[in-house]
């Protein structure tokens, strides 16, 4: 054998990774699996806990009954008591139906997942339950808007009661006074005082924003208390600082209508549009349109409105009697087995739901709207 000089390569020396001794030195070695998944992005649903929810048995729909206000007067002596003459409180209803049942569903091969070295089911069951969640809190949400449109059910003459409110954010025709700080803090504040003027308890006010809203007002923090000062240092950092302004707890959602789209949208400034410049790959289901859930659309029962209809929505402010939800079936997951799975040789994984909203009382719901004034074209009442 030849003496070689220490600093050449060897030759002859056996590549253990490369393919028929040719290529990519390390391609035969064993790519191991790290145990972690990359999942996708994954929405916190908020609404079901901050609205009035009901469980529906044994009906198609949930009857809620108003009761007006009435009047005190003096007695005179020797007169009958009989109640007022004017037949007060007047009375009304609203009534909720349960929409189809919503599903999503994935068929899982039994030799895919023998072959697989990561657990598919439990990953494909969570994503079909992050499905259901996100179109529940859209379908909410999307009635608290239209609540804050409406008149109250009172008619009664002299006994109307108050509907909802709109608050225009900043003054100015853009959109992009959705994003400024000073301006979302005023609207917080107005309507705090008219949820107070129309006698709405201050028991479970809360406010819903898109991400770049909520960090706006993170942003923004300073001597304006919206952040605790023992925590600040903190919450700034993390994003999850702001505890509530004029008494209305804040949170943050990419399911609110924020001008006919879901939660964000991109593109040049306009009346419709903040004029946000996208961070790119957002993937397909970041600014998903607001889609015509009216109803008349299969499937559903209540009216949700159609994507044109919120144009210049960018944000609620809402107390827990703003809207109702009925649920039939909860959001569950079921799985085949048995003969079922022989014949197929898999399972099928199904999400299902059946649910409906609707707003209750409008004087409880707050829109606010940007780029146009509360109640005109895209933002008027149903």
């Amino acid at each position: 054998m030849a003496h070689q000089n220490s600093n050449e390569p060897l030759a002859d020396l056996t590549q253990l990774g490369q393919a028929n001794g040719a290529g990519d030195k390390r391609a035969l070695y064993l790519k191991l699996f790290s145990g972690e998944m990359f999942k996708g992005f994954q929405n916190n649903t908020i609404a079901r806990d901050l609205i009035m929810k009901r469980t529906l048995k044994n009906g198609k729909s949930l009857q809620f009954i108003y009761t007006g206000r009435t009047t005190a007067e003096y007695h005179v002596p020797g007169q009958s008591i009989l109640g007022n003459s004017d037949g007060a409180p007047p009375i009304a209803e609203k009534t909720i139906t349960v929409d189809d049942l919503l599903i999503s569903s994935a068929f899982v091969y039994e030799l895919d997942e023998t072959l697989a070295h990561y657990e598919l089911r439990g990953e494909i069951s969570k994503k079909i339950g992050y499905a259901l969640a996100e179109k529940y809190d859209r379908l909410i949400f999307r009635a608290i808007t239209r609540g804050a449109r409406a008149a109250s059910p009172i008619t009664k003459a002299n006994f109307v009661e108050p509907g909802g409110t709109q608050i225009r954010v900043g003054t100015n025709n853009q959109g992009s006074d959705a994003y400024v700080a000073a301006s979302l803090i005023n609207a917080f504040y107005d309507a705090a005082a008219a949820l107070d003027e129309k006698g709405v308890s201050s028991d479970g006010r809360v406010g819903v924003l898109n991400p770049r809203q909520y960090y706006e007002l993170i942003q923004a923090v300073g001597s304006n208390g919206l952040v605790n000062r023992d925590v600040q240092g903190t919450a700034l950092q993390s994003g999850n600082g702001i505890i509530e302004i004029a008494g209305i707890k804040i949170y943050k959602s990419m399911n609110i209508p924020f001008m006919s789209k879901y939660g964000t949208k991109y593109g040049s400034a306009s009346a419709t549009n903040p004029g946000v410049t996208s961070p790119g790959n957002v993937g397909s289901f970041v600014e998903a349109a607001v889609e015509d859930a009216a109803a008349d659309v299969t499937g559903i029962n209540n009216e949700y409105g159609e994507e044109t209809e919120f144009a210049n929505s960018c944000g609620l402010i809402f107390q827990k009697e703003a809207a109702g939800c009925v649920e039939a079936i909860g959001p569950s997951v079921q799985v085949t087995s048995g003969d079922v799975s022989v014949i197929y040789q898999g399972d099928v994984i199904l999400g299902r739901l059946a649910m409906g909203a609707d707003y209750l009382n409008p004087a409880c719901a707050v829109e606010l709207v940007a780029g146009a004034a509360a109640g005109s074209s895209g933002n008027a009442a149903f």
